[in-house]
């Protein structure tokens, strides 16, 4: 602060101090507890590294094209929150859950609402290609009850890697997906195929970052679940197909031990693999 004016100006001693009091005191208290964060650590980043001006410009570059890569269909911007890891630690703080519960992870780009419903033990693959699956099990509680009328909706990709919407002229509609309601005892099961790893799209910006950063794109193979019932915490996740040589290296950090699925030959049944997964549900607080 000036000793003659008594005008708080910029420096960079003082950077943070001096633009955190700009804000007025009468804003959203959340919006200055969250404003007032990111100025501190953001400058505190550029003083780490001692940011360069031509770095600066780079990163404002990156984050201009970053904006121009999103359209309708799809959202650069999630996928570089993914790719750095802050899709799923944002994920981890709001989903805290006990020990025994099934844990959450990103929900990923090619969700679709409303699917169709089918009866257990339905084939959800309308194109039929790819090695074919059984997956089921049990939704229960925390004590091991069965939850009735549990809802499962399901989707993955197809044998080629990719989900029927980004590929809408050549997939039917709603191939790999579908919606199933739990029985009295709980159990789950449909028929699908065996899914596959697959690259996050990286054409764009983030695909650039990642080159440079020597990283590669793929996602592990996962059936992706979201699995509802009145009173429990809704439960968002995949289960990732043991054994995929990219579960250790997940582009967007998305396997959890917990959800890595035994797959095993379906002996004697009328599909090429068996995979078994039981989800546990925590009632809501």
């Amino acid at each position: 602060m000036s000793e003659e004016t008594g005008i708080d100006y910029f420096t960079e001693a003082r950077s943070v101090e001096v633009v955190n009091t700009r804000m007025a005191a009468d804003i959203d208290p959340r919006l200055a507890t969250v404003m007032t964060s990111l100025v501190k650590h953001l400058h505190a980043f550029a003083k780490d590294v001692e940011l360069t001006q031509g770095e600066w410009a780079t990163a404002i570059d990156f984050l201009t094209r970053t904006g121009q890569m999103c359209d309708g269909n799809r959202q650069e911007f999630i996928l570089l929150s993914d790719v750095l890891g802050v899709s799923m630690l944002v994920d981890a703080i709001n989903h805290r859950r006990a020990s025994g519960a099934t844990e959450n992870t990103v929900l990923g780009p090619f969700h679709v609402p409303d699917a169709p419903r089918y009866d257990m033990g339905a084939n959800i693959c309308l194109d039929g290609k790819g090695e074919t699956c059984l997956f089921e099990g049990r939704v229960v509680d925390l004590d091991g009850k069965p939850i009735e009328g549990a809802t499962i909706d399901v989707w993955s990709d197809n044998a080629e890697g990719y989900y029927d919407v980004q590929q809408p002229d050549i997939q039917p509609k709603w191939n790999n997906r579908g919606i199933f309601v739990a029985g009295a005892d709980g159990t789950y099961s449909f028929r699908g195929i065996r899914p596959v790893s697959y690259p996050i799209p990286d054409d764009g910006p983030v695909g650039q970052m990642l080159k440079a950063l020597g990283r590669h794109p793929n996602r592990p193979a996962h059936m992706h679940f979201i699995v509802t019932a009145p009173g429990y915490e809704t439960i968002v996740t995949h289960t990732f197909v043991e054994g995929d040589e990219w579960l250790t290296s997940d582009a967007v950090f998305g396997v959890k031990a917990s959800l890595i699925a035994a797959i095993e030959k379906n002996a004697q049944g009328d599909t090429d693999w068996r995979s078994t997964f039981d989800f546990v549900m925590e009632r809501q607080a």
